[in-house]
Protein backbone atom coordinates (compact mmCIF):
# COMPACT_ATOMS: atom_id res chain seq x y z
CA UNK A 1 0.00 0.00 0.00
CA UNK A 2 1.23 3.20 -0.96
CA UNK A 3 1.17 5.71 1.28
CA UNK A 4 -1.11 8.98 -0.30
CA UNK A 5 0.24 11.69 1.94
CA UNK A 6 3.74 10.58 1.17
CA UNK A 7 3.25 10.77 -2.61
CA UNK A 8 1.47 14.36 -2.20
CA UNK A 9 4.59 15.44 -0.45
CA UNK A 10 7.37 13.48 -2.81
CA UNK A 11 5.70 15.60 -5.85
CA UNK A 12 5.70 19.28 -4.38
CA UNK A 13 9.30 18.36 -3.43
CA UNK A 14 9.77 17.21 -7.21
CA UNK A 15 8.36 20.77 -8.31
CA UNK A 16 10.10 22.67 -5.90
CA UNK A 17 13.25 21.56 -7.73
CA UNK A 18 12.40 22.57 -10.85
CA UNK A 19 12.45 25.88 -9.70
CA UNK A 20 15.57 25.57 -7.01
CA UNK A 21 18.28 22.80 -8.44
CA UNK A 22 19.75 23.01 -5.32
CA UNK A 23 16.96 20.44 -4.08
CA UNK A 24 17.71 17.94 -6.57
CA UNK A 25 20.25 15.76 -4.41
CA UNK A 26 17.58 15.61 -1.45
CA UNK A 27 14.60 14.87 -4.55
CA UNK A 28 16.55 12.02 -5.79
CA UNK A 29 17.57 10.68 -2.32
CA UNK A 30 13.36 10.92 -1.49
CA UNK A 31 12.40 9.34 -5.13
CA UNK A 32 15.60 6.43 -4.86
CA UNK A 33 14.31 5.11 -1.44
CA UNK A 34 10.12 5.39 -2.31
CA UNK A 35 11.04 3.34 -4.97
CA UNK A 36 12.96 0.82 -3.97
CA UNK A 37 16.71 1.70 -4.80
CA UNK A 38 20.14 2.35 -3.78
CA UNK A 39 21.46 5.49 -6.09
CA UNK A 40 19.52 7.45 -8.59
CA UNK A 41 20.48 10.05 -11.13
CA UNK A 42 19.20 12.24 -14.06
CA UNK A 43 21.13 11.98 -16.84
CA UNK A 44 21.62 12.30 -20.41
CA UNK A 45 23.05 10.58 -23.48
CA UNK A 46 23.76 10.63 -27.01
CA UNK A 47 23.16 8.08 -29.52
CA UNK A 48 25.16 9.07 -32.23
CA UNK A 49 27.98 10.68 -30.17
CA UNK A 50 27.82 7.76 -28.33
CA UNK A 51 28.39 10.11 -24.86
CA UNK A 52 26.34 11.24 -22.14
CA UNK A 53 26.82 13.14 -19.10
CA UNK A 54 25.16 13.58 -15.51
CA UNK A 55 22.89 16.49 -14.10
CA UNK A 56 22.23 15.20 -10.85
CA UNK A 57 22.55 12.44 -8.72
CA UNK A 58 22.01 10.63 -5.48
CA UNK A 59 24.41 8.13 -3.64
CA UNK A 60 27.22 7.40 -7.03
CA UNK A 61 30.69 7.78 -6.32
CA UNK A 62 32.19 10.32 -8.34
CA UNK A 63 34.56 8.40 -9.63
CA UNK A 64 31.89 6.01 -10.77
CA UNK A 65 30.05 8.27 -12.71
CA UNK A 66 33.29 9.29 -14.48
CA UNK A 67 34.24 5.52 -15.24
CA UNK A 68 30.99 5.31 -16.81
CA UNK A 69 30.67 8.68 -19.03
CA UNK A 70 34.61 8.63 -19.79
CA UNK A 71 34.64 4.64 -20.36
CA UNK A 72 31.92 2.91 -20.60
CA UNK A 73 29.16 4.71 -22.24
CA UNK A 74 30.29 4.00 -25.55
CA UNK A 75 29.85 0.37 -25.67
CA UNK A 76 27.02 0.35 -23.24
CA UNK A 77 24.90 -2.39 -25.00
CA UNK A 78 21.56 -0.87 -24.10
CA UNK A 79 21.88 2.81 -24.78
CA UNK A 80 20.45 2.04 -28.64
CA UNK A 81 17.25 -0.06 -26.74
CA UNK A 82 16.76 2.87 -24.28
CA UNK A 83 16.67 5.24 -27.05
CA UNK A 84 13.63 3.28 -28.63
CA UNK A 85 11.35 3.62 -26.29
CA UNK A 86 9.03 7.03 -26.07
CA UNK A 87 8.89 9.40 -23.34
CA UNK A 88 7.66 8.52 -20.64
CA UNK A 89 8.25 5.02 -20.85
CA UNK A 90 9.97 2.82 -17.93
CA UNK A 91 11.90 0.15 -18.21
CA UNK A 92 14.54 -2.18 -16.49
CA UNK A 93 17.61 -4.24 -17.93
CA UNK A 94 15.27 -7.15 -18.94
CA UNK A 95 13.31 -4.86 -21.05
CA UNK A 96 16.11 -3.85 -22.77
CA UNK A 97 18.32 -7.03 -23.67
CA UNK A 98 18.38 -10.85 -22.20
CA UNK A 99 19.55 -10.48 -18.57
CA UNK A 100 22.07 -13.30 -18.90
CA UNK A 101 23.62 -11.37 -21.92
CA UNK A 102 23.88 -8.21 -19.51
CA UNK A 103 26.08 -9.38 -16.88
CA UNK A 104 28.21 -11.14 -19.49
CA UNK A 105 29.14 -7.45 -20.53
CA UNK A 106 32.22 -5.09 -19.62
CA UNK A 107 29.88 -2.50 -18.78
CA UNK A 108 28.29 -5.14 -15.95
CA UNK A 109 31.69 -7.07 -15.32
CA UNK A 110 33.95 -3.79 -15.12
CA UNK A 111 31.49 -0.88 -13.75
CA UNK A 112 28.10 -2.12 -12.21
CA UNK A 113 28.88 -5.08 -10.41
CA UNK A 114 32.07 -3.85 -8.63
CA UNK A 115 29.53 -0.90 -7.81
CA UNK A 116 27.24 -3.55 -6.03
CA UNK A 117 24.49 -2.74 -8.53
CA UNK A 118 22.65 -5.47 -10.17
CA UNK A 119 19.40 -3.75 -11.79
CA UNK A 120 18.19 0.14 -13.45
CA UNK A 121 14.98 1.30 -13.47
CA UNK A 122 14.90 3.99 -15.73
CA UNK A 123 12.52 6.84 -17.67
CA UNK A 124 12.84 8.56 -20.70
CA UNK A 125 12.28 12.26 -19.70
CA UNK A 126 12.65 13.77 -22.58
CA UNK A 127 14.00 13.17 -26.38
CA UNK A 128 15.37 14.62 -29.24
CA UNK A 129 16.99 13.80 -32.43
CA UNK A 130 20.31 12.36 -30.85
CA UNK A 131 19.87 11.95 -27.33
CA UNK A 132 17.26 11.91 -24.78
CA UNK A 133 17.35 12.39 -21.07
CA UNK A 134 16.57 9.94 -18.53
CA UNK A 135 15.35 9.44 -14.70
CA UNK A 136 17.35 6.16 -13.32
CA UNK A 137 17.06 4.25 -10.28
CA UNK A 138 19.66 0.98 -9.30
CA UNK A 139 19.09 -1.80 -7.39
CA UNK A 140 21.60 -3.65 -5.44
CA UNK A 141 22.36 -6.95 -4.73
CA UNK A 142 20.18 -6.95 -1.80
CA UNK A 143 17.35 -5.31 -3.24
CA UNK A 144 17.12 -7.63 -6.08
CA UNK A 145 16.06 -7.21 -9.82
CA UNK A 146 13.52 -4.79 -10.26
CA UNK A 147 9.68 -5.88 -9.59
CA UNK A 148 6.21 -4.99 -9.84
CA UNK A 149 6.13 -2.89 -6.98
CA UNK A 150 8.75 -0.74 -8.02
CA UNK A 151 7.53 -0.25 -11.54
CA UNK A 152 4.41 0.50 -10.16
CA UNK A 153 6.09 3.41 -7.81
CA UNK A 154 8.40 4.93 -11.20
CA UNK A 155 4.89 5.34 -12.46
CA UNK A 156 3.46 7.63 -9.63
CA UNK A 157 6.65 9.63 -10.00
CA UNK A 158 7.82 10.29 -13.69
CA UNK A 159 4.85 12.19 -15.29
CA UNK A 160 5.93 14.41 -12.33
CA UNK A 161 9.81 14.41 -12.64
CA UNK A 162 9.26 15.09 -16.19
CA UNK A 163 7.70 18.16 -16.15
CA UNK A 164 10.45 19.26 -13.75
CA UNK A 165 12.92 18.41 -15.65
CA UNK A 166 11.24 20.27 -18.77
CA UNK A 167 10.83 23.35 -16.67
CA UNK A 168 14.32 22.90 -15.02
CA UNK A 169 15.87 23.08 -18.71
CA UNK A 170 13.86 26.09 -19.06
CA UNK A 171 14.49 28.21 -16.27
CA UNK A 172 17.65 27.83 -13.37
CA UNK A 173 16.09 30.17 -10.61
CA UNK A 174 19.06 29.51 -8.44
CA UNK A 175 22.10 30.41 -10.92
CA UNK A 176 20.20 33.41 -11.67
CA UNK A 177 20.54 34.66 -8.12
CA UNK A 178 17.51 36.76 -8.71
CA UNK A 179 15.31 37.48 -4.74
CA UNK A 180 11.74 36.90 -6.82
CA UNK A 181 10.82 34.16 -9.42
CA UNK A 182 9.76 37.28 -11.55
CA UNK A 183 12.80 39.19 -11.50
CA UNK A 184 14.67 35.90 -12.28
CA UNK A 185 12.01 35.38 -15.46
CA UNK A 186 12.52 38.70 -16.88
CA UNK A 187 16.79 37.61 -17.65
CA UNK A 188 15.52 34.57 -19.51
CA UNK A 189 14.47 34.15 -23.00
CA UNK A 190 11.41 31.63 -22.92
CA UNK A 191 8.28 32.81 -22.87
CA UNK A 192 6.70 32.81 -19.13
CA UNK A 193 3.66 33.73 -17.98
CA UNK A 194 2.20 34.28 -13.85
CA UNK A 195 -1.51 33.41 -13.88
CA UNK A 196 -4.44 33.23 -12.13
CA UNK A 197 -7.12 31.20 -11.81
CA UNK A 198 -8.87 32.91 -14.60
CA UNK A 199 -5.57 32.75 -16.92
CA UNK A 200 -5.46 36.72 -15.93
CA UNK A 201 -1.79 37.61 -16.45
CA UNK A 202 -0.33 38.79 -13.72
CA UNK A 203 3.53 38.56 -15.32
CA UNK A 204 4.84 38.05 -18.17
CA UNK A 205 8.44 38.12 -19.17
CA UNK A 206 9.86 39.77 -22.42
CA UNK A 207 9.34 37.19 -24.90
CA UNK A 208 6.25 35.97 -23.18
CA UNK A 209 4.88 39.61 -23.85
CA UNK A 210 6.34 39.40 -27.60
CA UNK A 211 5.13 35.98 -28.34
CA UNK A 212 1.47 36.83 -27.43
CA UNK A 213 1.40 40.14 -29.42
CA UNK A 214 2.31 38.53 -32.75
CA UNK A 215 -0.88 36.50 -31.92
CA UNK A 216 0.20 33.68 -33.54
CA UNK A 217 0.41 30.91 -30.55
CA UNK A 218 -0.78 32.99 -27.79
CA UNK A 219 -3.03 36.50 -26.97
CA UNK A 220 -4.18 37.98 -24.03
CA UNK A 221 -7.83 39.27 -24.63
CA UNK A 222 -8.24 41.27 -21.65
CA UNK A 223 -5.19 40.37 -20.36
CA UNK A 224 -6.15 36.70 -20.29
CA UNK A 225 -3.89 34.16 -21.70
CA UNK A 226 -5.49 32.11 -24.12
CA UNK A 227 -4.26 29.85 -26.50
CA UNK A 228 -5.00 30.66 -30.44
CA UNK A 229 -5.68 27.26 -30.76
CA UNK A 230 -9.03 26.46 -29.70
CA UNK A 231 -8.88 23.26 -28.39
CA UNK A 232 -5.26 23.88 -26.82
CA UNK A 233 -7.27 26.82 -25.24
CA UNK A 234 -9.88 24.66 -23.71
CA UNK A 235 -6.91 22.32 -22.08
CA UNK A 236 -5.12 25.44 -20.55
CA UNK A 237 -8.48 27.08 -18.69
CA UNK A 238 -9.28 23.67 -17.84
CA UNK A 239 -5.46 23.19 -15.94
CA UNK A 240 -5.28 26.69 -14.25
CA UNK A 241 -8.73 25.56 -12.49
CA UNK A 242 -7.25 22.35 -11.33
CA UNK A 243 -3.90 24.13 -10.58
CA UNK A 244 -5.87 26.24 -8.00
CA UNK A 245 -6.54 23.00 -5.67
CA UNK A 246 -2.23 21.80 -6.16
CA UNK A 247 -0.11 19.61 -7.64
CA UNK A 248 -1.83 16.84 -6.73
CA UNK A 249 -5.24 18.28 -8.65
CA UNK A 250 -3.24 18.79 -12.22
CA UNK A 251 -1.87 15.27 -11.88
CA UNK A 252 -0.38 14.51 -15.24
CA UNK A 253 -2.11 16.58 -16.93
CA UNK A 254 0.14 19.65 -18.31
CA UNK A 255 3.38 18.29 -18.23
CA UNK A 256 3.40 19.37 -22.36
CA UNK A 257 0.33 20.38 -24.03
CA UNK A 258 1.06 21.26 -27.86
CA UNK A 259 -0.29 24.79 -28.79
CA UNK A 260 -0.43 24.16 -32.39
CA UNK A 261 -1.82 21.18 -34.37
CA UNK A 262 1.38 19.94 -35.46
CA UNK A 263 2.48 18.36 -32.22
CA UNK A 264 5.57 17.35 -33.38
CA UNK A 265 6.99 20.55 -34.34
CA UNK A 266 6.07 23.89 -32.86
CA UNK A 267 5.24 25.10 -29.38
CA UNK A 268 4.60 23.45 -26.47
CA UNK A 269 3.40 24.53 -22.88
CA UNK A 270 4.45 23.69 -19.32
CA UNK A 271 1.99 24.20 -16.62
CA UNK A 272 3.86 24.18 -13.10
CA UNK A 273 1.03 24.86 -10.03
CA UNK A 274 2.35 27.79 -7.35
CA UNK A 275 -0.01 26.81 -4.81
CA UNK A 276 2.12 23.52 -3.55
CA UNK A 277 5.19 23.02 -1.49
CA UNK A 278 7.54 26.50 -1.60
CA UNK A 279 6.40 27.34 -4.76
CA UNK A 280 3.42 28.81 -2.74
CA UNK A 281 4.73 32.07 -1.14
CA UNK A 282 5.93 33.18 -4.91
CA UNK A 283 2.19 32.76 -6.53
CA UNK A 284 0.99 34.76 -3.04
CA UNK A 285 3.21 37.43 -3.82
CA UNK A 286 2.13 37.52 -7.38
CA UNK A 287 -1.47 36.38 -6.49
CA UNK A 288 -1.00 33.66 -9.59
CA UNK A 289 -2.06 29.81 -9.29
CA UNK A 290 0.62 28.81 -11.92
CA UNK A 291 3.52 29.73 -14.14
CA UNK A 292 3.41 28.56 -17.74
CA UNK A 293 6.72 28.12 -19.70
CA UNK A 294 6.12 28.01 -23.33
CA UNK A 295 9.07 26.72 -25.89
CA UNK A 296 9.16 25.80 -29.41
CA UNK A 297 10.57 22.45 -30.48
CA UNK A 298 11.94 21.14 -33.56
CA UNK A 299 10.57 17.88 -35.71
CA UNK A 300 11.54 14.79 -34.81
CA UNK A 301 14.11 13.03 -36.43
CA UNK A 302 15.68 9.70 -35.24
CA UNK A 303 19.12 9.15 -36.29
CA UNK A 304 20.49 7.23 -38.78
CA UNK A 305 21.07 3.97 -36.51
CA UNK A 306 17.55 4.06 -35.12
CA UNK A 307 16.12 4.68 -39.19
CA UNK A 308 18.43 1.72 -40.17
CA UNK A 309 17.31 -0.64 -37.63
CA UNK A 310 13.01 0.08 -38.06
CA UNK A 311 13.69 -0.45 -42.18
CA UNK A 312 15.48 -3.59 -42.00
CA UNK A 313 13.74 -5.14 -38.74
CA UNK A 314 16.78 -5.40 -36.95
CA UNK A 315 16.61 -7.68 -33.81
CA UNK A 316 18.09 -5.79 -30.66
CA UNK A 317 21.42 -7.98 -30.59
CA UNK A 318 22.16 -7.18 -34.18
CA UNK A 319 21.70 -3.37 -33.24
CA UNK A 320 24.06 -3.59 -30.86
CA UNK A 321 26.77 -5.26 -32.87
CA UNK A 322 26.09 -2.55 -35.36
CA UNK A 323 26.13 -0.17 -32.38
CA UNK A 324 29.43 -1.40 -32.05
CA UNK A 325 30.84 -1.33 -35.05
CA UNK A 326 30.70 2.43 -35.56
CA UNK A 327 33.36 2.75 -32.64
CA UNK A 328 35.79 -0.54 -33.28
CA UNK A 329 36.98 -3.14 -36.09
CA UNK A 330 36.86 -6.78 -36.57
CA UNK A 331 34.75 -9.56 -35.11
CA UNK A 332 37.10 -9.86 -31.90
CA UNK A 333 37.12 -6.29 -31.05
CA UNK A 334 33.51 -5.96 -31.12
CA UNK A 335 33.05 -9.46 -29.07
CA UNK A 336 35.61 -8.07 -26.54
CA UNK A 337 33.37 -4.38 -26.05
CA UNK A 338 30.52 -6.02 -25.91
CA UNK A 339 31.42 -8.96 -23.22
CA UNK A 340 29.78 -11.61 -25.95
CA UNK A 341 31.39 -14.49 -27.94
CA UNK A 342 32.93 -13.87 -31.13
CA UNK A 343 30.94 -16.86 -32.71
CA UNK A 344 27.53 -14.51 -31.33
CA UNK A 345 28.95 -12.10 -33.40
CA UNK A 346 29.29 -13.61 -36.25
CA UNK A 347 25.99 -15.21 -36.68
CA UNK A 348 24.68 -11.25 -35.94
CA UNK A 349 27.04 -10.37 -38.55
CA UNK A 350 25.40 -12.62 -41.08
CA UNK A 351 21.92 -11.83 -40.37
CA UNK A 352 23.04 -8.01 -40.68
CA UNK A 353 24.47 -9.27 -44.06
CA UNK A 354 21.20 -10.45 -44.97
CA UNK A 355 19.06 -8.29 -44.08
CA UNK A 356 20.52 -5.20 -45.26
CA UNK A 357 22.25 -6.65 -48.87
CA UNK A 358 25.67 -5.51 -47.44
CA UNK A 359 28.50 -8.10 -47.51
CA UNK A 360 31.34 -6.00 -45.57
CA UNK A 361 31.54 -4.01 -42.09
CA UNK A 362 32.61 -1.02 -43.57
CA UNK A 363 29.70 -1.11 -46.23
CA UNK A 364 27.46 -1.69 -42.55
CA UNK A 365 29.14 1.84 -41.45
CA UNK A 366 28.59 3.70 -44.98
CA UNK A 367 24.64 2.19 -44.96
CA UNK A 368 24.25 3.97 -41.55
CA UNK A 369 26.22 7.23 -42.33
CA UNK A 370 23.77 7.15 -45.66
CA UNK A 371 20.60 7.32 -43.28
CA UNK A 372 21.72 10.26 -41.17
CA UNK A 373 19.36 13.28 -42.07
CA UNK A 374 21.28 16.18 -44.52
CA UNK A 375 19.17 18.79 -42.70
CA UNK A 376 20.02 17.56 -39.08
CA UNK A 377 22.50 20.39 -37.12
Amino acid sequence: MVDVDLVSHLIGDIYDAALDPALWTDVLEQTCRFAGGTAASLYSKEVVARQGAARYNWNMPADALAAYFNDHVRFDPVTVSQFFFEVGDIYSIADLMPYAEFVATPVYQKWAKPNGWVDHLAATLDKSANGFALFGVFRNERQGLVDDAMRHRMRLLVPHMRRAVLIGNVIDVHRAGASALSDAFDAIGSCVYLVDRSGRIVFANEAGQALCESGTVLSRPRNVLTAVDPHAARILRDLLVAANDGDGAIGVRGIAVPLLEQSDHGWFAHVLPLTSGARRREGRAHSAVAAIFVRKVSAYAPPPLETVARRYKLSPGEVRVLQAMMSVTGVSKTAAALGIAETTVKTHLQRLFAKTGVHRQADLVKLVAAHADPFRS
